[in-house]
């Protein structure tokens, strides 16, 4: 979740915070009771009853319930679904969103609990990145579908690891990449695959940021202590123990051992969607990637620690097809791109939030090819539309938009920059072995937790 005022549902936090206030005061205040879970168990009917889904949040902090719990809590008649528990490593977030949510949810702190219900059908997991893997491994083997956010996982071993099981379980996971529901990018997937633009030659996307104090410095909560908080249990498989750190529980996002930084955070929001856009997602067979940090913004801000990550990143990736695929991110400088995917014949513009499309003819090609403009596209990126696409996803038992093999794919690329910025070599893969390799044909090992002093 970015450290700006956040869009829901293309309305401002604040106002609908003030929206949302009301029903939020209207809701019975649950006790907080010690032990492994709080509140009372839920009301709602046996799971599937009515095609009602239920449904668990593991992590529900900034993103987990700004995000996803006030969002579903919103459209929760209209998407027929009952929100039944909750869990989170630090009490206080536990005992704010079960009074936010209300109507009997329970709430834990241990998500292996909240996984032994038999009547959840699915969790939204919005934990910080170590447990993402781990989590979606854990709930698909209980039998519950999975929303996760972005990134899949911290590593790219343990990526191939949900993706092989969500094909043993059969459970339907979707990554928390929302402009994968916006209505252009598929669009463009199916001009591509028309032909309409000729053989792909390259495309480009970007998340470009300034902020002068440094992004991801978000506000420090006192409440949080060594005392209150499950420090242990936060940092799971980090191998770096770091002592309980408020900097790095809040700002998990500047520190490798819980992020790749631009390209755990920003990045995953433009590849998914980008590779989508290409009609027939691939495995990358060759990635580098550049990071720098010359500008130190941290500094601005008082007590903010030094971040490990770069504040400027720039990605290219080739694919078996020919195609290259050139990302960057910064948090320096906001001047950005257009997203532009050329082929031979044609290149396709579309809007940054997937509002729009336009087919663009090469010279060659015109009297062939007309010019083409789509605009007014929905939906937009909201959390909103791609939750429901979950749901809808299902109840049809069919693949999401930011489904497993799409997320795969994406997560490789973003793996293989990671390596290739932190081990400075370019990264060739090999999709059928998994291997990854420099250009001289040395096997590399993935970075993996504790293989690098800061993991």
């Amino acid at each position: 979740m970015d450290n700006k005022e956040p869009l829901t549902s293309g309305v401002p936090r604040r106002e609908f915070i003030k929206k949302t206030a009301a029903a939020a005061a209207a809701v019975a205040t649950t006790s907080l009771i010690k032990g492994k879970a709080y509140g009372q168990a839920p009301s709602q009917g046996v799971a599937g009853a009515n095609n009602k889904l239920v449904l668990g949040f593991i992590g529900v902090g900034r993103q987990g319930f700004g995000a996803h719990v006030r969002q579903i809590k919103l459209h929760m008649s209209e998407n027929n679904v009952a929100m039944a528990a909750v869990c989170d490593i630090w009490k206080d977030r536990v005992k704010e969103a079960i009074d936010f949510i209300g109507d009997g949810c329970q709430g834990y702190d241990h998500y292996e609990k909240l996984l032994e219900r038999k009547d959840i059908d699915g969790v939204v997991i919005a934990t910080h990145d170590p447990m993402h893997g781990r989590i979606s491994m854990d709930a698909l083997n209980a039998g519950k579908h999975v929303y996760v956010e972005k990134p899949l996982t911290r590593y790219l071993g343990e990526a191939f690891q949900v993706h092989d099981t969500v094909k043993k379980t059969g459970k339907i996971l979707q990554v928390g990449s929302q402009g994968c529901s916006a209505a252009a990018w598929g669009k463009a997937g199916e001009m591509i695959q028309a032909g309409k633009i000729g053989a792909l030659v390259w495309g480009q996307g970007y998340y470009c940021r300034n902020d002068p104090k440094g992004e991801w410095n978000v506000v420090l909560d006192d409440r949080a202590t060594a005392e209150s908080v499950d420090w242990k249990q936060w940092l799971g498989q980090v191998k770096k123990d770091t002592p309980f750190n408020r900097e790095h529980f809040f700002r998990w996002r500047k520190y490798y051992p819980y992020c790749a930084g631009l390209l755990g955070d920003l990045i995953p929001h433009r590849l998914h969607p980008l590779m989508l856009a290409t009609g027939k997602p691939e495995f990358p067979s060759r990635v580098v990637s550049i990071g720098t940090k010359n500008v130190h913004p941290d500094k601005l801000t008082d007590g903010a620690l030094e971040r490990d990550v770069p504040e400027h990143l720039e990605l290219i990736a080739e694919f078996p097809s020919g195609l290259t695929l050139v990302v960057a991110a910064s948090t320096i400088n906001a001047k950005s791109p257009g997203f532009v995917i050329y082929g031979h014949k044609a290149s396709l513009e579309i809007g940054t939030s997937g509002e729009s499309l336009t087919l663009i003819p090469e010279k060659p090609f015109a009297d062939e090819i007309d010019l083409e403009r789509l605009d007014g596209l929905t939906p937009v990126e909201d959390f909103a539309v791609h939750e429901k696409n979950w749901f809808d996803s299902i109840r049809a038992n069919k693949q999401p938009n930011a489904n497993i093999d799409l997320a795969v794919r994406v997560q490789t690329v973003i793996s293989l920059a990671e390596m290739s910025d932190r081990l400075k070599v370019a990264c060739l893969f090999d999709e059928k072995t998994r291997k990854v390799t420099t250009e001289g044909g040395r096997e590399l090992e993935p970075i993996t937790y504790g293989t690098l002093p800061l993991s």
